[in-house]
């Protein structure tokens, strides 16, 4: 899975939060007969399945009005839930002091996955405090992102 194109976002972000929620993010994998398109949405007393139908409904009603995916696809539109992805860099500010699973579209210091505490945001890049010491990553460099659920 990875992040929907820019085209997508545009037309569907506004779309979420007119109704009320936080787009979380949009994924997209293509594919001739079995895309998925994958909507996380937010809000601060929690997400309910009413929710998701919700948003579901009228994020349908623009994508068959607007057609931007060619082909067949799947839409879903769920709670970020305990393995949150992090999508923009604002979101990894957000959630400063909680571990994180990163991975990388090419290796940084000899590896590709990562796992650590965001320590800082600085400038376009994330500082993990990881077992090989703080590493800086490029937001660019991430192919994907997810909080480590905290059960207590």
């Amino acid at each position: 899975m990875k992040q929907a194109p820019e085209a997508i976002l545009t037309l569907l972000e506004p779309v979420v939060k007119g109704l009320g929620y936080e787009c979380v993010g949009i994924e997209f994998n293509p594919h001739p007969k079995h895309g998925l398109l994958r909507i996380f949405i937010d809000k601060p007393d929690g997400v309910l399945l009413e929710d998701c139908s919700l948003v579901s409904h009228h994020v349908s009603g623009v994508l068959d009005v607007e057609d931007p995916i060619p082909g067949e696809y799947r839409l879903e539109v769920s709670s970020p839930g305990d393995d949150r992805p992090l999508f923009k860099l604002e979101q990894f500010a957000q959630f400063i002091g909680r571990d994180v699973n990163v991975t990388l579209f090419a290796p940084i210091a000899g590896r590709r996955r990562w796992q650590g505490v965001i320590d800082a945001v600085v400038e376009d890049a994330v500082v993990l405090r990881t077992d090989a010491g703080a590493q800086h990553i490029p937001f660019r460099s991430m192919s994907k992102a997810r909080l480590v659920p905290e059960y207590s």
